[in-house]
């Protein structure tokens, strides 16, 4: 497994399973669009400020959350796709 450095976090990304548009018609997953959707999985210890403090990363291991579409770094380790992105890149976290 990959530890993220500083205010990065990797996020194991969560295929949509909806496979079917609201009018019936089968999408193919080549057209499928890259989900923006993961659980996090690791975080790094938090960016260092100015002063020299470290200010935490906001999001957990655990945490679904919703990142930016061109945000991070793909990695596929042991078959499984995870972005690698900075904490900036994270929208929102599902409750």
């Amino acid at each position: 497994m990959l530890k993220p450095l500083g205010d990065r976090v990797l996020v194991e990304i969560v295929e949509d399973t909806e496979t079917k548009t609201a009018g019936g018609l089968y999408v193919p997953d080549s057209a499928k669009e890259k989900s923006q959707r993961g659980r996090v999985v690791a975080v790094g210890n938090g960016k260092v400020l100015e002063n020299g403090t470290r200010m935490a990363v906001e999001v957990n291991v655990g945490d679904v959350v919703y990142f930016a579409k061109y945000g991070g770094t793909e990695v596929t380790l042991e078959g499984k796709n995870y972005s690698l992105l900075a904490e900036r890149d994270i929208l929102a976290i599902v409750e």
